[in-house]
């Protein structure tokens, strides 16, 4: 659809009170507040074990729910570490396999990339079982094309620390399991030996007695008090103080495995603390241009209006006076030169950052496509609102990719579109020109750079956008800009 052209609120001033300055309205509103990002940096650290309650630390280790949940978690660990190294050596092995193909590296580049399922998995019961949350390492993204999802499954550094994880954590599930179970095992055993002691075969000694105890030694068999006193000592021993301690200890060394190989590494952490910091930037920086363009449009906007008013009704009466030419004509140049100032001003208040935004992306195209010297056709299909800095770079990359078809593309017609990708929101903007603005591909750095299109691109990436041009020769331009939604 082609929108209607709305009134102007910002039209020049004339000589009547409809030059009075503008009343602030639901324009300048701010955007709801929302939630503040939080780095890393200031966040709880989750590879810190969080301490036990108070109630429940009090209570010996074997009556502790976090001793019996590490116990569990052994037992998983036991019954998934076989399946786990079984897929670990596939991918290697198969990996060795298909190298001489080349092609057929595709799959072990998926089954490197499948391998994060496992780290969310092992996240999770370290979570619910251990006590100890773990970060995810970044999401998996692909490149483009077969070799370029070649190239990210194959150099896809959390699959490969999931791949090592299942390896060594093999060998380490099977001996906690083994440890664990062996003194939960003996200890009860020993305690209970005075029980089941009675329904062991009997035994003959040397000295032609039977009895029916184990044997610990030639000759000596534990069927007495003493000994079954011993024997229940040892239990005692093994159940409540040696058990919870390998059992726990054993726990502790899984879940500094997981964290060591299943969550972000020291450089992503600090990516991620950069990306947050940049965000915040970005957002900040939006917010300092929304206010001076609203101090602009309330203060400086509304003298000038007032300036241009008040030469304007000097020169009216001084026009049915006798004066002379010479202060006429300063006043008509007075009055010319601050209305010049104040287009001017709005102007610039517009390149801030357009006032119209405030209500929104979807109003602010329509406003440009409105103004466009070119016919524009607007679709605009996103079902959420995008955060304030995204709007603000995705107005402009509109904005500047209609100016460049109005001035280089010679056609008749723009269409913009704007839809939800997933997570990201996608502009496009089509032109039926003759073509040729520029390689197709992605934008990037380069000579140029901050002019143009590639100013363009350069701005995109603040937020982690892209920007991908089509304009073959004879047409048409299609330029798709990928942004984030938050």
């Amino acid at each position: 659809m082609t929108p209607t052209h709305a009134s102007d609120p910002g039209a020049t001033p004339g000589l009547s009170a409809a030059d009075a300055p503008p009343v602030p309205d639901a324009r300048h509103t701010p955007h709801p507040r929302h939630p503040r990002h939080i780095p890393h940096s200031e966040r709880a650290p989750h590879s810190q074990r969080p301490q036990p309650r108070p109630a429940e630390g009090r209570r010996p280790a074997f009556f502790r729910s976090s001793t019996w949940r590490a116990f569990g978690y052994h037992w998983l660990s036991l019954l998934l570490a076989p399946f786990a190294l079984a897929y670990a050596v596939s991918t290697v092995s198969l990996g060795a396999s298909f190298l001489v193909t080349f092609v057929g590296l595709i799959i072990p580049a998926a089954m490197v990339a499948a391998a994060r399922y496992w780290g969310t998995i092992n996240r999770s019961l370290a979570a619910a079982l251990l006590g100890r949350p773990i970060d995810a390492p970044p999401p998996f993204t692909t490149r483009p094309g077969f070799f370029g999802f070649l190239r990210s499954g194959l150099s896809d550094t959390a699959g490969w620390r999931a791949l090592a994880h299942m390896g060594v954590s093999f060998v380490t599930s099977v001996t906690a399991a083994c440890l664990s179970i062996s003194f939960l095992v003996t200890g009860l055993g020993c305690m209970t030996h005075w029980f089941w002691s009675r329904w062991l075969p009997p035994q003959q000694a040397a000295d032609g007695t039977w009895h029916r105890g184990s044997q610990i030694l030639p000759g000596v068999f534990a069927d007495s008090f003493w000994w079954q006193a011993a024997y229940f000592a040892v239990g005692v021993l093994f159940t409540f103080l040696l058990w919870p301690a390998i059992n726990n200890g054993m726990a502790r060394l899984q879940a500094s495995l997981a964290a060591g190989l299943l969550g972000p590494t020291a450089g992503q952490y600090r990516v991620r603390d950069l990306e947050a910091s940049r965000s915040s930037s970005v957002k900040t920086a939006d917010a300092r241009l929304a206010r001076i363009e609203r101090d602009l449009h309330d203060g400086t906007q509304a003298q000038l209006v007032a300036i241009a008013m008040k030469l304007g009704d000097a020169r009216d009466r001084a026009a049915g006076t006798e004066v002379s030419p010479e202060l006429q004509h300063l006043l008509d140049s007075a009055h010319g030169t601050a209305k010049e100032a104040l287009e001017d001003l709005r102007g610039l208040a517009r390149g801030i950052r357009p006032a119209v935004l405030n209500d929104g992306l979807d109003t602010a195209l329509e406003s440009l496509a409105a103004t466009a010297p070119l016919p524009v056709d607007l679709s605009y299909r996103l079902p959420v609102r995008p955060a304030p800095a995204v709007e603000a770079i995705a107005y402009y990359c509109a904005a500047e990719l209609v100016t460049n078809a109005v001035k280089h593309s010679r056609g008749t017609r723009v269409s913009i579109l704007v839809v939800e990708e997933g997570a990201d929101m996608v502009l496009s903007v089509k032109d039926d020109g003759t073509g040729g603005a520029a390689g197709g591909g992605r934008v990037g750095t380069g000579t140029g750079a901050g002019t143009g299109l590639a100013g363009l691109a350069e701005r995109v990436r603040t937020v982690d956008g892209t920007m991908r041009i089509s304009s073959p020769a004879g047409g048409p331009t299609v330029v798709t800009v990928f942004l984030p939604l938050s």
